[in-house]
């Protein structure tokens, strides 16, 4: 059976993701058990700022716009770090940014490889942590997930990277994981590029269901890519 038309079957008759363990999105769309039924919407934050790839950020926010327009209930804010602003990205394109990150009023935070710039910032990597303890999902994409690691997020955790920074991110004690997205709960991890995109309809499959990803597949015309590994 075709991918897509899998997934609409299982948002109707149930299915299993697989569990700590390998699974294709199209095995992994019933992990969610609110599958429909949440109604207080989705708060996501996508953190911009120099030098952030452009691709790392801007396919996440197409796919929560797009489900957004389905009826999922998400709300995504681009925000810079200390205030509102225009930020020049990875290859200079410069977008402006509508809102300062205060790292605890969201539900997901979404993390953009590109320069690096925030691997270094010891603010940043205290207000990450601050943000995960106080609740919130940190997901990473790309080398976004070095900042994570040099935040102490990922050590001793199931996680995924560019594979070029897949050695160092297991050198800095994250369990490297062989997986397009890794899911541990409040930690998201994705590989390269445009497995952001990936990232994004994970979460939408897992907190607004699948038959709203499918939709946002097909306005896409775009089919998940890879395997998402969930742990227990």
């Amino acid at each position: 059976m075709e991918r897509r038309n899998l997934l609409k079957v299982l948002a109707t008759t149930g299915g299993l993701a697989s569990v700590g363990t390998f699974a294709a999105p199209a095995a992994a769309a019933e992990a969610s058990p609110t599958e429909e039924t949440e109604t207080v919407p989705l708060r996501v934050q996508i953190l911009v700022y120099d030098g952030a790839e452009e691709q790392d950020f801007i396919g996440p926010r197409d796919v929560f716009g797009h489900a957004a327009r389905l009826g999922g209930q998400v709300e995504t804010t681009l925000v810079r770090l200390s205030a509102p602003g225009e930020v020049t990205c990875f290859f200079g394109t410069r977008v402006t940014v509508p809102t300062a990150w205060e790292p605890t009023d969201t539900d997901l935070l979404i993390v953009p490889g590109g320069g690096d710039q925030l691997i270094d910032n010891p603010d940043v990597h205290r207000n990450l942590v601050r943000a995960q303890q106080a609740g919130v999902i940190v997901a990473g994409v790309c080398t976004g997930v070095m900042v994570l690691s040099a935040a102490g997020l990922t050590k001793g955790r199931p996680c995924t990277t560019h594979h070029l920074a897949k050695a160092e991110l297991a050198a800095q004690g994250g369990k490297v994981i062989d997986a397009r997205v890794v899911d541990d709960g409040n930690l998201v991890t994705a590989g390269g590029v445009t497995s952001g995109i990936d990232l994004a309809l994970w979460m939408v499959t897992r907190e607004c269901g699948s038959s709203v990803a499918t939709g946002v597949e097909s306005i896409m015309e775009y089919e998940q890519r890879g395997v998402v590994w969930r742990s227990s």
